[in-house]
């Protein structure tokens, strides 16, 4: 049977690239609030907060969800932010449950796991999700896979397929965390490595077009094999790095923050402490090898930065 696929999110970086491939042999819908004019598949304007997403799940007989929408950048409004995060996969869930959808594959985040002082040397998805409340990312993605073991447990006729993504960057990855490299100079904390592990963008859509395709299911960390610390990247960068102690930093964000923007003092720990993901089960239990590691994914993005004139 033809899989009929319905793709939130679908006009953003991940959502118009998979629907593009997915739409060469699949019948592909996406909704969002936005529109772009370069989609092979029909968008349809619709809050996957509304209540209407059963009846479209419905009318176009929909057999797999891909839940990609989410809040990328903190606002100001953090209730709104937890309601299109948190409130808007549980009615994206419960529309697949009335629409008796099969299969549902969400982008979680490697994120979940928080930004703590005892991660391990190497996280795995055995590793629990603590997340953290300073970190609205970090913490509505913690609570939405906790929302997502809830289903399975009761609901275990809709499959799930989850992803944790580590840093995703290609040609045209441009975020708050890119924003970091791009800087004249980077930033890195005195006695903290905390490596970035980096995910080629074609690998997140390869991975996930795989799982659909296959049906399958589990959660699975995102990767390329190694990681790169905050040394490696200034030198691949060829830019200077500030190595300065924590309670510098914190000071700078709490008087950023008496200024008006969105940070705490306790962001200094995004940069201390960040996540380092195994990709072991991707490779060993999924069966996806990624064609790019950590270190070929950020030379690749140096290439096509300076290529832009962005470097």
């Amino acid at each position: 049977m033809t899989k009929r696929i319905l793709i939130t999110g679908a006009a953003g970086y991940i959502g118009h690239q998979l629907g593009n491939r997915l739409a060469r042999d699949f019948i592909v819908t996406g909704t969002d609030l936005r529109d772009r004019d370069d989609l092979q598949f029909p968008l349809i304007r619709l809050d996957i907060r509304d209540p209407g997403m059963a009846d479209l799940l419905k009318t176009r007989g929909i057999t797999h969800v891909v839940h990609l929408a989410s809040i990328l950048q903190a606002s100001p409004d953090r209730e709104r932010d937890f309601d299109i995060d948190v409130n808007g996969t549980r009615n994206v869930l419960d529309a697949c449950l009335a629409a008796s959808v099969e299969h549902v594959t969400v982008t979680s985040s490697g994120a979940a796991y928080g930004y703590h002082a005892d991660n391990p040397d190497w996280i795995d998805e055995d590793h629990a999700l603590r997340g953290n409340p300073e970190f609205a990312y970090s913490d509505h993605k913690r609570l939405v896979e906790e929302l997502l073991a809830d289903y399975r447990d009761r609901h275990p006729q809709l499959r799930q397929l989850i992803f944790r993504p580590g840093t995703v960057l290609g040609a045209d990855t441009r975020n708050q965390i890119t924003g970091l490299f791009l800087a004249p100079r980077l930033l890195a904390i005195r006695g903290s490595a905390s490596p970035f592990v980096f995910i080629w963008d074609q690998d997140v859509i390869g991975a996930m077009e795989q799982g659909i395709r296959n049906d399958q299911t589990g959660r699975y960390n995102m990767a390329g094999d190694g990681a790169l610390t905050m040394v490696d990247i200034a030198r691949r960068l060829d830019k200077p790095l500030m190595t300065l102690p924590a309670s510098l930093v914190r000071a700078g964000l709490r008087v950023a923050r008496w200024l008006g923007k969105p940070v705490a003092p306790e962001q200094v720990n995004f940069l201390r402490y960040r996540p380092v993901l195994s990709n072991r089960r991707l490779k060993e239990t999924f069966g996806y090898q990624p064609r790019k590691t950590s270190a070929e994914t950020f030379d690749y993005f140096i290439e096509q930065a300076r290529l832009k004139g962005d470097l």
